[in-house]
């Protein structure tokens, strides 16, 4: 169906940051599948380890006890300070498991509370529930009635959360930084005052981290940079280096109230994913990758900031490690359009931001490289 504006390039193989096209042209990958390729494409290690899995079980019901998905729940707590994880496919999924074990950890304690806080320009999913926590109005269109239980506030107004909060309101749904929203940082300061403010009144707070996590930020976890952490915690893109899976953490209080038959997923934590997920985390711990997301986020920050100095168009340079933005005058729809012809694969965060989302291990020579591509770029467009 016809869901995807799709660019007109067919990729078909991938090495590293760099992929190629169906005639034998090669870009340089600052999407990296959308914050999914951590180790870029065709790293050894995974590749090795996904063959030895699928030539033993590539699935197992989760009526069987399944080894790779413990070992990868017990490293997720450990990483974490959570408690128990749920396995499923994607970070729509996770989300949606998170509204669920939200609401039933007050059913179970004969609350009425069933809201879900998120924030505007926020982005949870498109599942009727998730779309529905999204706060963006443009992907609610034409799929009314929409489920009841949510309410948006501004990001880093206190005030506006604090005077949004009734005795129905059960969580608080946060990105601590919105990729999809713009690329738009939670301060420090906010997610700690909400976090207070949880515990003050008896709320959840679930970071929404499908994005931002398993070292994109230059943390495991963008949470860590603020010094709090969260109730209930989910992830997906990134964590299997490009194979499909999505886990949504909880503290052990709070994932008491999923017993059996409360929710389930039929792939997720199959151990062909857990593998990939397993190999990625190991990799990521084996070549100190965090220090390198960081020290390669300063790098392209910098060169943004310098490049800012020679083309007013950029007007501002944002993100925390690996996920950052340029906001700009003009539209970016072009500038990606000219930029993916000079070999360089860049996104938007809405109309006039430029995202960048390259593998964490991508190279000090290739981020100049993409820096040279991107003033090429604007050179050409003005």
């Amino acid at each position: 169906m016809n869901t995807y504006a799709r660019f007109p390039v067919t990729l078909v193989s991938g090495e590293g940051s760099r992929v190629r096209d169906d005639e034998g042209k090669e870009y340089l990958d600052f999407i990296a599948g959308i914050a999914v390729n951590t180790l870029g494409h065709a790293h050894p290690k995974l590749t090795a380890a996904l063959a030895e899995q699928a030539g033993t079980m590539l699935h197992c019901s989760n009526l069987f006890h399944i080894p790779k998905q413990q070992q990868l729940a017990d490293k997720l707590c450990a990483l974490s300070g959570m408690g128990s994880a749920f396995f499923c496919n994607s970070g729509a999924e996770a989300n949606e498991a998170a509204i669920k074990l939200a609401r039933k950890y007050f059913f179970d304690q004969g609350s009425p509370r069933r809201t879900i806080i998120t924030a505007t320009n926020s982005f949870h999913g498109r599942t009727l529930q998730t779309l529905t926590a999204t706060g963006q109005d443009k992907v609610k269109i034409g799929f009314d009635p929409l489920p009841p239980g949510f309410a948006h506030v501004p990001l880093n107004d206190m005030d506006a959360l604090k005077q949004s909060i009734n005795d129905q309101t059960a969580a608080i749904l946060l990105e601590p930084l919105q990729g999809e929203g713009g690329v738009n940082i939670a301060d420090a300061d906010y997610l700690r005052a909400v976090r207070s403010f949880c515990d003050e009144h008896g709320l959840l707070l679930i970071l929404d981290e499908v994005q931002t996590g398993i070292g994109r930020c230059g943390t495991m976890f963008a949470f860590e940079q603020a010094g709090i952490s969260p109730d209930i915690l989910t992830l997906a893109k990134g964590l299997g280096g490009g194979l499909p899976i999505g886990a949504m953490l909880a503290t052990e209080a709070v994932a008491e109230s999923f017993g059996p038959g409360t929710h389930g997923s039929t792939f997720g934590g199959n151990p062909l994913s857990c593998t990939a997920a397993l190999t990625v985390l190991a990799v990521i711990e084996s070549e100190d990758m965090l220090a390198h997301v960081q020290a390669r986020g300063e790098q392209l920050t910098q060169g943004l900031l310098d490049l800012q100095k020679r083309f007013p168009v950029i007007q501002d340079v944002r993100g925390q490690g690996l996920l950052l933005g340029a906001g700009l005058s003009v539209e970016a729809a072009p500038i990606v359009v000219a930029a993916r012809e000079q070999g360089l694969m860049i996104l938007m965060a809405g109309p006039n931001v430029l995202r960048f989302l390259p593998p964490l291990n991508v190279s000090e020579s290739e981020v100049n490289e993409a820096l040279a591509l991107l003033a090429s770029t604007l050179e050409n467009a003005e």
